[in-house]
C-alpha cells in the first residue's frame, strides 16, 4: 500500500528540512511505501529551492509550485490531485501536525475507516481564542447542513475513494472542512495535545480567520437568505401593528404629532437592516460570479509530478490548467 503525504507550504524555509527528516524517519519506521507531495503556495523565501533539493536527493519527493500565492485551499486541492497513494494524509509543514500520529491513522484506516481525523485539543491557546472558537462552532452547527467539530482541521487521512469523492467536488469557493464532512464515508476521530509551532509565525491573522469563518457559514447553506425573508416579514408585521395602533390612538385621542426622534431611529434601523440583507445577498451573488467564470484554482509554475487522475491527460505546457 502506497501512502501519500500531502504538505502545503508557504514560507517554510526555517522548518522544512527538519519536517522532512522527521516525516521520512517515521514513515520508514512504519515500513510502508510512501511519497511526500509538497505544494509550494507561492512562497517568497527559499521554500521552493529547498523542496527541489529534497526532490533531487529523495525520489519519494514530488512537488508542485504555484505561480503565486493561491491559498491553502488551492494547495490542498493540488496535493490531492497529484497524490497517487492508496491513502492520503494531509498535514502542515510547521510540525503542529506531529508525524508520529500517522501510524495511528494507518491503524484506524486498516479497520475500515475512510477518514481518520486527528482532533487537536486547545491546550495552550489563549482563552479568548478558545471561547470565540467554541462560540463559532456552536453557531455554525445550527446553520450549516454538515456537522463541524471544534478542533478538527485538515490533519487527516483519506482513503482513495474518499479522496476521489472530494476531488469530484469542483466548486471554486472551497471550504475543505465542510467538503470533508459532506462526502461522509466511515469516519473516526482521535484527540491529540496541541503542538506549538516550532518556527515562524502563523499566517492566519484575525481577518483571515474571520473570512474563513464566513466562508464556512455561506458555503453549505442558504439560511442567511431565508433569514432575510423572515426578518422582512417580521418587520412588515410590526409596521402594520404600529400603524393600527396609531390609527386607534388617533380615533380615541385625536391626531397627535409623531415624535421626530422615534421616526429618525426607525428609519435608520430599517436602513441598517436593508444594508445588511443586501450585503448577504451580495455575498451569495459574488460566489455565483466566481463559480460561473470557471477560472482554474491555481496555476503551476514548476513541478516534477503530474496529476494521478486517469481522466486528466498530462499537459506539456508549464502553466497547466487544474
Amino acid at each position: 500500500m502506497l501512502i501519500s503525504l500531502v504538505v502545503p507550504c508557504f514560507n517554510e524555509e526555517e522548518i522544512l528540512e527538519r519536517f522532512h527528516e522527521r516525516v521520512t524517519d517515521e514513515m520508514s519506521r512504519l515500513g510502508h511505501a510512501f511519497e511526500v507531495v509538497y505544494i509550494d503556495d507561492g512562497s517568497a523565501d527559499r521554500t521552493l529551492p529547498l523542496i527541489q533539493e529534497l526532490a533531487a536527493a529523495d525520489p519519494r519527493v514530488r512537488y508542485v509550485s504555484f505561480s503565486r500565492n493561491f491559498g491553502k485551499e488551492a494547495a490542498m486541492l493540488a496535493g490531492l490531485q497529484h497524490a497517487g497513494g492508496d491513502a492520503v494524509v494531509l498535514m502542515d509543514a510547521d510540525l503542529q501536525h506531529p508525524p508520529e500520529l500517522v501510524g495511528r491513522m494507518l491503524q484506524e484506516h486498516a479497520k475500515g475507516h475512510d477518514q481518520v481525523i486527528a482532533r487537536r485539543t486547545r491546550t495552550g491557546d489563549r482563552v479568548t481564542r478558545t471561547l470565540s472558537a467554541r462560540a463559532y462552532y456552536w453557531l455554525i452547527n445550527r446553520l450549516v447542513d454538515v456537522e463541524l467539530v471544534d478542533g478538527v482541521g485538515d490533519f487527516r487521512l483519506l482513503s482513495r475513494r474518499a479522496t476521489e469523492a472530494v476531488l469530484g467536488l469542483t466548486e471554486y469557493n472551497r471550504f475543505s472542512k465542510g467538503l470533508f464532512a459532506w462526502v461522509g464515508f466511515p469516519t473516526t476521530t482521535f484527540s491529540y495535545e496541541n503542538a506549538v509551532r516550532e518556527q515562524g509565525r502563523s499566517a492566519w491573522t484575525f481577518g483571515k480567520l474571520l473570512n474563513y469563518g464566513l466562508d464556512g457559514l455561506l458555503s453549505f447553506n442558504n439560511k442567511p437568505l431565508r433569514a432575510a425573508l423572515y426578518l422582512g416579514l417580521l418587520l412588515t408585521a410590526l409596521a402594520l401593528a404600529y400603524a393600527a395602533w396609531i390609527v386607534g390612538v388617533a380615533l380615541v385621542r385625536g391626531v397627535d404629532t409623531p415624535g421626530y426622534v422615534t421616526l429618525l431611529v426607525v428609519v435608520t434601523a430599517l436602513a441598517g437592516v436593508q444594508m445588511v440583507m443586501v450585503g448577504v445577498v451580495g455575498e451569495y451573488v459574488g460566489r455565483i460570479y466566481y463559480e460561473v467564470k470557471r477560472r482554474p484554482h491555481f496555476l503551476v509554475k514548476a513541478t516534477n509530478a503530474s496529476a494521478h487522475r486517469p481522466d486528466r491527460e498530462p499537459e506539456p505546457r508549464e502553466f497547466a490548467r487544474r
